[in-house]
Formats: C-alpha cells, structure tokens, sequence
C-alpha cells in the first residue's frame, strides 16, 4: 500500500532488542496513522590513525552490542578521510560504546555520537516534516490510543514537496493559576482555570469551583484532550509555564495528566520544550520571540498586533492579581472572560503562525514541535546537517571554545539631531550573498600554500577556493533557488488562498534561514565554526559599505548614518535611484527600504526614532530598555517619541510634566511603578544585594519560596533607609500608592526615560522638573 502522510511527531521505542521509529501523522482525509520503521539502526564513527582503519574496525566489532563495522570514504572540512563506522544494538548503547572505542589504541576521534536516533534517521533518509509518501505499507498487529491505523514500513519514506495544507486538528490550551505570593509554586499553589479551545470552536473553561477538587478537574482536561484528539496543542510562553506547572501539579496532588497518544504526560526534550508523544506541542511564544517588528511580546498585545483581539475589547488582569480576582466572587466571572479571551487568542494565533511553523520545520529539518524553541543556531545546524550528509562531510564535535572577538560590521556615527525627508537604502541579503559570491565556507578555506584559484578577503587576507562549491554556498543556492521557486508558485494562486499562505509562508522561512547562515558562522557553539570564515564575510561587508558610502558621496548624498547592511541618505530621488542602479550592476541586490519624513537621531549608535511618508512610527534601540524601568516608564518613552514626531518636543515636555504631577499627587496605581525582575541564579548564591535580591529575601523570610528563575516584583517605598535595597519592597506587602517613593520614579525613572530622546533637542532634567523659566522654544534659537 502506497501512502501520503502529513507528519506531525517522531520519537522511537524498543520492540525486544530491536529500535523502532514511530512517525506519528495524518493521511491525506485527515485520519490518524503512525508509521513504524524497525529496518534502522543507531552507528556513530571513529577516526583512526591513517593507515590503523582495519585494525580499529576489528577491534571494534568484538564488542558487545555492536552489530558491525566497515571502513567508509567521508570527508571532513572538505578533504577526504577515511572513517569507521560502527553501528549498534540500540540507541543507549552509543554512548556507552563511544567512550569504549575512544579507548581503542590508535583511535584519534569519534564523531556523530551526539546526534538523536530519530533525527539520525531523519537526516540519513532525508525526512523532513511534512508530507512523506510511503511505499509498500504493511498493516501492523499493533494498537494504539488515538490512531486509526498502525502500519509498518520496510523503507525509509521519501519527502514530497507539495504544498497543501494537511487536515490537522488543533486546540489551544491556557490555564489560571492562584498566585497570592506572587510566583505561584506547584507544590502549593492550585490551577483555578483550565481554558480550552479546538479549531472546531468549542471552548471549555473548566473552574475549580466546578468540582469537588483539582483531581475531578484534572480527570475532564484529560477526557477533554481524549475526545477531541488533537494533533497540534498551541500554547503561549507553556514550555516555561502551563506544561511544567500541569506536570508538576499533578504530581503534587497525586494524580495522572495523560495528554500523549500514550496516555502519558508531557515530559521535557530538548531545547527546554515539553513534548507530547504522537501530538506537536507548540509554544507560539517561541515564535513571536523572533518577531522584531512585535515590540510588546505578551498575549494580549500579539494578539492585537495580529488583527486577532483588541485590547480594549477583552478582559486585562495583571498576571499578580489573578489571586485577588478568584477570592472576590464579584470578580470571579471576570477572571474566567479573561481566560476564555486567552485561549481564543492564542487558538487563532496559532492558526496564523502554524503555516510558518510547518515551513520552518520542513526547511531546517527540525520535528515541527521542536523547532521553535530550538535557537537559530540549532536550526540552522541540523539543516547544514543533512546537507552535509548528502555530500559525505563528517560533522565535527562540538567543542567549548574561550570567547573570542573579530572585527564586525560598519557601523557609522550617527549625526545627532532632526533630519528630514531621509531614504535608507537596504542591501537585500548582504552577508548570504557574499558567501555565495566568494564562496565562503569552512570546507572551501585555504589553510597552507595556494591551490588554484581563489578569493582572497579585503583587510583580513584569508583565502578561499572558487571552486567546487563549499558546503555553506551549495546549502545557500539551494535555499535561495527555493525560495525562487516558491514565490514564482504562489502566483499561481489568488492571494490568501490556502496554498498561497503556505507557499508564502514557505518562502519566508527559506529567507530566514538564508539569513542566518552568517551569524551560524559566527557562533562559537556551531560545530563547523571557524574563525576564519565570520571574520572574512564582515571584511567583505564592510569593503561593501564602505564602496556604496563612496559612490553615495560622490552623487552628493549626504550619507547621515550606516549601520552593516543598511545606509541612510539625503533623499534626492533621481540620484538615489542611480545609487541602486550602480550598486545592483555590481552583483548585490539593494532597495529603497524606508523614506522617513522626520528621523531623529542620539549620540548613541543604533539608536533613532522616525516617522515614515506613511505615517507609521519606528521607534529602533529604545525598546530595549533597562530590565529595572517600571511600565510606567516604558509608556512614557514610548509617548514622548510619537509626540515629539507627530506633534512637538513641547507638547512632549508637557506631557511629561504633567506625568510627573500625577506622580507628586498619587494619581496612579500600584501596578504602573511594580518593577519586574528575574532571579539568575538562587539567592543565596548573589554577591552584590541587589533590589530584587534584597525583595527576594524578604518574600522568603515570610514563609514564600523563591529561587532561581523566578520573577519578583517589587516598589521602592519611602521609608525604609536611604540606600535603594533598603527601600525596596514586593509589590504585595504595600497597600498603598502614598507610600511609594514617587521621587525615586520622577528621577530615576520617568526623568531618564524621557530624555534619552528629549536630550538630543537640548532638553534636560531642569526643564522637566519645572526647575527653570525659559521656555522650551528658547532651545531653538
């Protein structure tokens, strides 16, 4: 039987002493199948001495739980090596056999001993998530919970690349839970709601008070997710919160969360995600992580960012006070709106963002429930990965390296102050494009005499081989001809179609990750990093920018500030539009980005605010602000760059005067000046008693528990003594606005807020304060 499966989870099992891959996903009517594949087995590879290959070989498969061994023909960097492969039992066994080889007389290295069983699979056989076909299906004599039909696979299946959305089903998963100390412990501390939606538009709130205990309700969550059966369960931020707690909980009052085709709980995998056998668990937090254009990451803002809810439409509960909204019965049904609003919102976000999530995970090669808590580099590694299979390159170890620095890209001095009618014009891909014009790779690297013909890097002098292709540049044509491809697709297709979202969707993660092969290159945990390579990408780079620099001047462009792969300049269209023509005649695509009609820059790089000809607002560096602002603060900031762009730098002192006289009169709440941090470390470990150490401290002392990385919130209060630890408190041991230190938030927080961006136009302490008589225009002559 020949079969296409869409699939959703892989992981493997032991049928006596044999492994066995189980590939969990739906056919093409949406049923639920897994496949079992028990023709694979798990090897790793030594690197003997030369010439000592038979020797190491035979020695090796006497051992026990080895199956057999064979000399093979690899290469590593590019040049040819001769290895041993040794293949194994069962999975367990290469890590136990690994250091017993690495003791074998004349046995230089082994490699590939770390790699994953199931992904080993994945990479050797070229499987990626999403639709497979399977070839001679056989029915299997086996049974399992959720799932129509079990087969079993003589070979390996072969990846289509259809682009059709498969007919998963799906449920979004938010819980409430009671926090009267803040960070709530599930040791102690009960989940009051449990908000549950599936794509079909059931919505299940279950409430504490609806049972006789948290087991009943335990029970329902789990006859809930039974019933509906889903194959994807969204979250937001639940690898770091609802999946641990539910765990964990549940333990604590001794009963079972059976959530996995197995009837078994979530357990934690790798990269900290929580995973759930035979279903993809996704944290769409991980995703909008990534989102630079999303400045404010918690739900209720994504989900207005998203056209999904406005904020002013649902219910908003500070997440410190949900306590306090279960203990008032008055305000009890708020609490559940506000949980129902949540799990709503993260079912369609996760209806928007799984498309993207199903691209990345095809593309990078990652299982779809890992890829998203998984880091760029570690994407982008087990996508070199299975190119690197493909070509015969052994993958290196990895290694820990001591830090080490390289020169990086341009980035000008900025010119301070109000500029107008500004054009920045954006190299599209710049460091991916470089790689592949000099072809730049780890294997393609000319370490003795010169061979050949090659490129030899601007300032820094390393040189690389023109041809053949490198490992990095055939990868990066690869990426970039499917992107092509996919976006010629798409027009076959009306916009917003099915297909059309998916390819879309498709080829933005292959420029994503075309994108990240560079800061791959740079980072000293990837396997094939070579110093060489990152520092020869930003020579040329910064020989790139200094060329356009050039070329904009001598058009008379007043260049006002560049920044690695972007320049802004004066924007006089003709000669703008030669500059690009010139540049993109050189071999390197670049485009007119952004024209701003207003732009302001600090002294400090990196760091502007602008208004677009379209009238939208970039507010670029600002955002990341200080971990010890309060939210008032932030709002502040944020206020004074749109008023200072779309109004006056005198409409924004005003407005922060007047800031500041709400503060003097205690016309604001508790929750505006609560300052959020997070513990690194346990408490005890800290040297330097810092606020939120000393916040820690006390919680502890009054019976809370505290440690490492949990988040306390705090307030600086009048009384107390005159250093800042002395005078800070958790938020929930003051009940009232007139004992905070509205000075401490004037001076130290609103004040330097405020100016970061009000300073560049002469305004300082004084004139926010109300301390002096000139008027703000007296500042501009």
């Amino acid at each position: 039987m020949d079969k296409r499966i869409y699939l959703v989870d892989i992981t493997y099992g032991l049928v006596g002493n044999s492994p066995e891959i189980r590939m969990f996903g739906v056919d093409e009517d949406g049923g639920k199948v897994v496949v079992l594949d028990r023709g694979f087995r798990p090897y790793f590879y030594v690197i003997p001495e030369e010439g000592f290959e038979e020797q190491v070989a035979k020695v090796a498969g006497r051992m026990q739980g080895v199956v057999k061994t064979e000399v093979v023909d690899r290469r590593m960097f590019g040049k040819p090596i001769k290895a041993v492969k040794v293949t194994v039992t069962v999975p367990d066994k290469v890590r136990e056999l690994r250091d017993r080889v690495k003791s074998i007389q004349h046995v230089k290295d082994v490699l590939e001993a770390d790699i994953r069983f199931y992904i080993r699979y994945m990479i050797d056989n070229d499987v990626r998530p999403g639709w497979l076909m399977f070839s001679n299906l056989k029915p299997a004599d086996v049974k399992m919970g959720g799932v129509s039909s079990v087969y079993v696979t003589e070979e390996p299946p072969k990846s289509l690349s259809i682009e059709v959305m498969p007919k998963l089903s799906y449920m979004a998963l938010d819980i409430e839970v009671y926090n009267p100390r803040g960070t709530p412990d599930p040791r102690r501390d009960p989940v009051i709601v449990i908000a549950l939606a599936s794509h079909k538009g059931d919505v299940k709130l279950l409430i504490l008070d609806k049972y006789r205990g948290e087991r009943d309700m335990f029970n329902e969550f789990n006859a809930i997710v039974d019933e509906w059966d889903p194959d994807v369960i969204f979250g937001y931020n639940s690898n770091k919160f609802d999946m641990p707690y539910l765990v964990n909980r549940a333990n604590a009052i001794n009963t079972k969360l059976q959530l996995s085709k197995y009837g078994t709980p979530p357990e934690q995998s790798v990269y900290g995600h929580w995973s759930i056998i035979g279903r993809a668990h996704i944290d769409l937090y991980n995703f909008v992580e990534d989102m630079t254009d999303v400045k404010r990451k918690s739900l209720d803002y994504v989900a207005e960012y998203f056209g999904i809810m406005k904020r002013s439409e649902r219910v908003n509960i500070p997440g410190h006070r949900i306590y306090q909204y279960w203990d008032d019965e008055g305000k009890r049904d708020l609490l559940v709106k506000y949980a129902r609003d949540d799990v709503v919102s993260t079912l369609e976000l996760g209806r928007r963002l799984l498309p993207y999530a199903m691209q990345l995970a095809s593309v990078s090669g990652l299982p779809l429930d890992q890829v998203g808590p998984a880091s760029v580099g570690a994407r982008v590694e087990w996508m070199i990965m299975h190119e690197a299979y493909k070509m015969g390159e052994l993958a290196p170890n990895r290694v820990e390296r001591p830090y080490e620095t390289y020169k990086g890209a341009i980035v000008l001095e900025p010119k301070p102050g109000v500029h107008r009618n500004i054009a920045v014009i954006d190299f599209s891909s710049m460091y991916p494009n470089i790689m592949l014009r000099y072809n730049i790779s780890p294997d393609t690297l000319i370490t003795n005499g010169a061979e050949g013909d090659y490129y030899t890097a601007p300032e820094v002098g390393f040189r690389f081989r023109k041809s053949p292709r490198g490992l990095y540049t055939v990868l990066l044509q690869e990426l970039i001809e499917a992107r092509r491809e996919a976006k010629s697709e798409m027009g076959k297709y009306p916009e917003g179609s099915p297909e059309w979202v998916l390819l879309n969707e498709r080829q933005r993660a292959l420029k994503v990750m075309a994108n990240a092969m560079y800061g791959y290159c740079g980072w000293l945990g990837a396997r094939w990093y070579i110093k060489e390579v990152a520092e020869s990408v930003t020579a040329w780079g910064r020989h790139l920018l200094k060329t356009a620099i050039n070329m904009a001047k001598e058009r008379g462009l007043s260049v006002i500030y560049g920044d690695t792969d972007s320049l802004f300049v004066t924007y006089n269209k003709d000669k703008v539009d030669e500059l690009v023509g010139e540049i993109n005649k050189m071999g390197f695509e670049v485009k007119i980005d952004k024209i701003y009609s207003k732009l302001i820059f600090t002294e400090s790089k990196k760091r502007y605010i602008g208004l677009t000809v379209d009238g939208d607002i970039d507010i670029v560096g600002f955002e990341a602000v200080r971990g010890d602002w309060s939210e008032l603060a932030r709002s502040v900031q944020e206020r004074v760059a749109e008023l200072v762009l779309r109004s006056s730098v005198d409409e924004a002192v005003k407005y922060v005067r007047s800031v500041i006289d709400d503060l003097r009169n205690y016309r604001f709440t508790l929750d505006d000046v609560i300052i959020w941090k997070t513990l690194d470390k346990d408490v005890d470990e800290y040297k330097a008693l810092q606020p939120h150490v000393i916040v820690a401290k006390r919680l502890i002392e009054k019976g809370y528990m505290i440690g490492k990385g949990d988040t306390v919130g705090f307030v600086i209060v009048k009384d107390g003594g005159d250093k800042l630890t002395q005078k800070a408190y958790p938020y929930i041991f003051v009940d009232d606005v007139k004992k905070i230190d509205v000075d401490y938030y004037i001076e130290k927080q609103v004040v330097p807020a405020a100016l970061r961006i009000l300073e560049v136009f002469g305004v300082n302490e004084a004139t926010l304060l109300g301390k002096t008589g000139r008027s703000i225009l007296d500042y501009f002559g």
